[in-house]
C-alpha cells in the first residue's frame, strides 16, 4: 500500500457531536461478563454459564438487528483469557466453533455480516477455517455488522496499526510527520465502522478490560450488574434508554451543545 497525504483522511468534527445523542446508537460495544458467576451461583461448573451466554448472544443479535442497529461488537476471549484454566480454555473454544457452525448460515439469511477481529494465530486450524468461512459467506451482507473479538486486546490492536506504519516508513511509502492519529486509525480493526457510541459491560464490573480501547474515546459508558446470561431485549432496552438520555459534547462545552441543539 502506498501512502500519499490524499490517502490521509483529515479530523473532522463530527456534525451530531454539538447536539443530544441520537435515541438509538449505530454501533454497540460489549463486554460480556458474568458467566461464571452466573453459573457458581447455581452450583454448576464455570462452563456451564459459558453454555448459557450463547443464548443471551442470539437474543442481543437478534434484537439490534430488529431495533435497526448498524453494528454489535462482543468481546468473547481478550488475549489475557488464555490464562485461564485450561478446561475451560478448551470449552470456550469448542463453544465458539459449535456455534459458528451452527449460527453462520441463519446470521447469512438475515443479512448479517459476520467477521472475526483479533490475532488468529493461537488458534487451531480447525477453528480459524470456521472463521474465514463464515466470514466469506456473510462478506457481502449489508444488515448488522456483527463483529466478534476474539484473541484480541485493545494494546494489540494499536500496536499492529503502529507497525504497519513503521513498515511504510521503513520501505519508503510514509513520511514519519505525514503519520496521524487518523491515518493510525485506518489500521485498526474495524476502521471501515463508525466507533462505537455505547459501551456496556454486564456483570456489575466498572472496567473496559482492554477493550477497543483506542476506538472508545468517546464512547458512552454503561455498566450494568446484570449478569450475561440473564441479559436480555428488556436489559438491552434499559441501556439504550439510557444513551437516549446523555449529551455527547465531545470536547465542547454544555454551553455549546445547548447552542447548537435544533
Amino acid at each position: 500500500m502506498v501512502f500519499s497525504p490524499d490517502s490521509i483522511q483529515m479530523a473532522v468534527a463530527p456534525t451530531e457531536g454539538a447536539s443530544k445523542a441520537a435515541s438509538l446508537p449505530r454501533h454497540v460495544a460489549i463486554v460480556m461478563d458474568g458467566n461464571g458467576r452466573w453459573a457458581q451461583e447455581r452450583f454448576l461448573p464455570r462452563t456451564a454459564g459459558h453454555r448459557a451466554g450463547v443464548g443471551a448472544v442470539r437474543k442481543v443479535v437478534e434484537h439490534c438487528a430488529k431495533r435497526g442497529v448498524e453494528a454489535l461488537t462482543l468481546f468473547a476471549f481478550s488475549s489475557e483469557n488464555w490464562r485461564r484454566p485450561e478446561q475451560e480454555v478448551s470449552v470456550l473454544m469448542e463453544l465458539f466453533l459449535s456455534t459458528l457452525e451452527r449460527e453462520t448460515e441463519k446470521l447469512h439469511q438475515n443479512g448479517v455480516r459476520l467477521r472475526v477481529i483479533g490475532d488468529r494465530s493461537a488458534f487451531a486450524e480447525a477453528l480459524r477455517e470456521r472463521m474465514d468461512a463464515a466470514e466469506a459467506l456473510t462478506r457481502h451482507n449489508t444488515g448488522l455488522q456483527l463483529s466478534i473479538a476474539a484473541n484480541y486486546g485493545g494494546r494489540w490492536d494499536i500496536v499492529q496499526a503502529a507497525q504497519a506504519l513503521a513498515a511504510a516508513v521503513r520501505q519508503g511509502e510514509l513520511s514519519p510527520e505525514l503519520v496521524t492519529p487518523e491515518l493510525l486509525q485506518q489500521h485498526l480493526a474495524l476502521a471501515d465502522l463508525p466507533e462505537p457510541d455505547l459501551f456496556i459491560r454486564t456483570g456489575g464490573e466498572r472496567r473496559i478490560s482492554n477493550f477497543l480501547l483506542w476506538q472508545l474515546a468517546y464512547t458512552e459508558l454503561y455498566f450494568t450488574p446484570v449478569l450475561w446470561p440473564e441479559f436480555d431485549e428488556s436489559a438491552l432496552e434499559l441501556a439504550f434508554e439510557d444513551y437516549a438520555g446523555r449529551q455527547r459534547r465531545f470536547g465542547y462545552t454544555g454551553d455549546q451543545v445547548a447552542e447548537q441543539l435544533p
